[in-house]
């Protein structure tokens, strides 16, 4: 019986009978536009390339495709031999939570330069070359503004990590503010309950932190035995921030004065949270960052345990991407004008 590692990416599939829909819509606005010009049957004389069939046939393949593609997505298991679909295998690793700021300010430039690539996007490259690095460690995400969510529960599954860090944005969490200090309470409660795993919470973010305490929450956590490291994105000198699509009519956000709203990284607070949390202090904008991090976590002690994973055997991934691959690449050579050899084939009326 086949299961599913993702199931939740299955729902993607009703997009198909629409796409279809959509198809079938578009060809008979084109039928309509063509009997304004003449009769259908005249006007296909004047069309001798056109082909009735080839566009049913490529629509077909592409639907094919899509939903091979969103059932590749869903990581499609069979049992092995056993009657298992997945196995253990001993383990060693630390358990990590990552909390994210997605506040607006966090669109800004990381650079000087206004135009420069923005907080977020610097650190969604961090995080993917930090789960590169990872080796059998537990990863876990939070995203945070005013308030926090946990977006993915501790995890040792990188591949649907790194899914929901390309998905991040601003628009995640609806109330604005920088809550850090809730952030890391969360993180605190989202490890493994009574585990002997070593811990460490790596929070992301500009350092602008109105809402509470988060040097003491940092502190906290040191207390507990959790490891607390900060990134700080951003600079000294500060950005602008970009204007949210249907906010305003201007490039940039500005205060009631009509002044354009300048966002700066606060190091001095970055600092005080990592010292805290008896971790370490890193600039986003840094090279050398994620070896820097990484470097920082591995002094941590890993623990055995016993990971759970799809059996070789079992995974259907790789045969259902070549069944997509191909449906794109026979869909790709298929053209929309008449095939040579179907030319002298009508499929719909007898032959005389």
């Amino acid at each position: 019986m086949i299961t599913f590692v993702n199931p939740q990416y299955l729902y993607l599939l009703l997009a198909l009978p629409v796409v279809a829909i959509l198809w079938l819509l578009a060809r008979a606005a084109r039928r309509k536009k063509l009997r304004r010009f003449g009769n259908p049957e005249v006007i296909a004389a004047l069309m001798p390339e056109a082909s009735r069939y080839t566009g049913w046939i490529k629509i077909s393949l592409a639907l094919l495709a899509m939903a091979a593609i969103i059932i590749a997505i869903a990581r499609p298991i069979v049992p092995n031999k056993t009657g298992e679909a997945t196995e253990t295998a001993s383990a060693r690793g630390i358990e990590l939570m990552i909390c994210l700021d997605v506040s607006n300010s966090m669109l800004a430039s990381s650079t000087d330069d206004p135009g420069g690539v923005s907080r977020l996007r610097r650190a969604k490259f961090i995080l993917e070359k930090l789960i590169d690095k990872l080796q059998d460690d537990k990863v876990g995400l939070i995203v945070f503004a005013g308030e926090s969510y946990t977006q993915l529960p501790i995890t040792s599954d990188y591949i649907s990590a790194k899914m929901f860090v390309d998905e991040l944005s601003t628009e995640m969490v609806p109330t604005q503010g920088t809550a850090i200090g809730a952030a890391i309470d969360m993180a605190m409660n989202s490890f493994t309950p009574d585990s002997e795993f070593d811990k460490a919470i790596v929070v992301i973010t500009d350092g602008e932190n109105f809402e509470d305490d988060a040097v003491g929450e940092a502190a906290r956590a040191a207390e507990a035995g959790i490891q607390v490291d900060v990134i700080g994105l951003g600079t000294a000198g500060g950005a602008p921030i970009p204007t949210p699509k249907g906010m305003g009519h201007g490039k940039y956000l500005t205060d009631q004065n009509s002044q354009v709203v300048v966002t700066a990284l606060n190091e001095d607070m970055a600092r005080e949270i990592a010292k805290a949390g008896h971790g370490i202090y890193l600039q986003g904008g840094d090279p050398g960052v994620v070896g820097d991090l990484d470097a920082q976590l591995s002094t941590l002690s890993k623990s055995e345990y016993q990971r759970l994973t799809a059996s070789p055997s079992a995974e259907l991934f790789p045969i259902v991407a070549i069944v997509a691959i191909i449906f794109l690449l026979i869909d790709t050579l298929i053209p929309y004008r008449k095939i040579s050899w179907l030319r002298g084939i009508n499929f719909f009326t007898k032959a005389k």
